[in-house]
């Protein structure tokens, strides 16, 4: 850009009041910004991350200079966040969010919006508005596309199945406010093809672009045998990161580390199904649960696991091969292992084994058997799980950098500015 610009970022969810992969990419994104001499505001809300956490972070985070943020709280407590799941609408926070947005900001970006403002908060506020769809809140209540909780959505059943998560049914949707709403948002931006294609499919009503998510690059390069001095870590361990929900797969492969002892399984993250899959690996020695895990404490436990495991299933909805092994799919996850050399084992189904297969970057399974003997072969010849580390490290480079990102960020910011003032000019010349 030939200027500075300033940002507006609106989240639920910003670290350390953070859950997952959305609100650390709003926190790379913003301090990436900054890094670069732009000026970046934040919006979050603290209610709702003490409402699920029932507390405080314990940690704290960093932020460039040029990031500020505004993490909002109300009197009304966990009030504040069920009003606006429910109605759509900020209420309770929308005085002090109205205030922030009177600045002159040039790009406004949304990301997770269901407990910090609701559709409505698309209307506030004036500048290049857009909005980043890390889940499938946009087109269903329960933010995941799971089914009952059970399987990938494929024919719509929202009212029971917001039932089967436990959670109040969301009466804005039975209106017109989002189709109302979503109209001031001049692009969607799909970080996978996966989400760009289903949110297509299911009619959402808007322009979608698809840019792939980044992880910030810190002194990476030299070879993982290197900094460990060749030596194997204390203990042998597989790693899963992400929220503990049915959709991610962990329950799949808990009772296949129950009985193998050659390696153990560590386990990065919370959520709803912690408590039943901690009953699942109850007594076994060799699975542990870390809890949340972020910065370089996370690279850390990348970098020194054998292999990242990765049992979810994604959608397949007539993605081209070309696109998913050039790397326009990966989930967060996949990317952190790759920039940090580890390998990845994926379940076969959806689009990432296309993407692990083609990068050279993990092996595919399909089976519990082919499980225990892509796991046995990286335990049994480190030169095999270093070589599939590299490749994936090169993906990492040439696909997922916070340069080639923001190269596809602010193209699309400057197509948008580019239109709105040939508008603006046409209709000076017609009057």
């Amino acid at each position: 850009m030939d200027r500075p610009l300033r940002f507006c970022m609106i989240t639920t969810f910003y670290p350390p009041y953070n859950f997952g992969g959305d609100g650390i990419y709003v926190h790379a994104l913003a301090n990436e910004l900054g890094r670069r001499g732009h000026h970046i505001d934040v919006i979050h809300c603290r209610d709702a991350y003490r409402s699920l956490a029932g507390r405080d972070p314990a940690k704290s985070y960093a932020d460039h200079a040029n990031v500020r943020v505004h993490g909002l709280s109300s009197s009304y407590g966990f009030i504040s966040p069920l009003a606006t799941q429910q109605t759509g609408f900020p209420l309770f926070k929308s005085a002090r969010i109205r205030q922030i947005l009177e600045q002159p900001f040039d790009v406004i970006h949304y990301h997770n919006i269901s407990l910090i403002g609701g559709p409505k908060v698309l209307e506030y506020g004036r500048g290049i508005k857009l909005l980043t769809m890390h889940d499938y809140w946009l087109v269903c209540p329960t933010h995941a596309l799971f089914r009952f909780n059970r399987d990938p959505c494929t024919k719509p059943h929202c009212f029971l199945c917001t039932l089967a998560y436990k959670r109040p049914p969301q009466w804005w949707r039975y209106s017109s406010l989002l189709k109302t709403a979503i109209k001031n948002v001049d692009a969607f931006i799909a970080p996978s093809l996966t989400s760009q294609r289903k949110h297509e499919q299911l009619g959402l009503n808007g322009r979608i672009v698809h840019i792939p998510n980044f992880v910030p690059c810190r002194e990476i390069g030299a070879p993982i045998s290197n900094q460990s001095n060749g030596r194997p870590p204390p203990e042998r361990y597989f790693l899963f990161v992400g929220r503990l929900e049915r959709l991610k797969g962990l329950q799949a492969i808990i009772p296949i580390f129950r009985d193998y002892k050659k390696a153990q399984l560590w386990i990065a993250g919370t959520g709803s199904e912690e408590r039943s899959l901690r009953q699942m690996a109850k007594g076994s020695t060799n699975i542990r649960f870390l809890g949340y895990q972020s910065g370089e404490p996370l690279e850390a436990l990348y970098r020194e696991a054998v292999a990242l495991v990765y049992p979810s299933a994604n959608f397949q909805v007539g993605v081209p091969k070309s696109t998913v092994t050039s790397g326009q799919g990966a989930p967060l996850v996949i990317m952190e292992a790759f920039s940090q050399q580890t390998p990845v084992i994926t379940s076969k189904g959806g689009t990432i084994p296309a993407l692990v297969e083609q990068s050279g970057g993990g092996l595919v399974y399909s089976t519990e058997e082919e499980l225990v003997r892509a796991m046995d072969q990286l335990l049994s010849n480190p030169s095999y799980r270093q070589e599939l580390g590299s490749g994936g490290y090169d993906a990492y480079r040439q696909k997922w950098t916070a340069e080639a990102h923001l190269e596809r960020y602010f193209a699309l910011i400057d197509e948008i500015a580019t239109s709105r003032s040939s508008r603006v000019a046409q209709r000076t010349s017609q009057t």
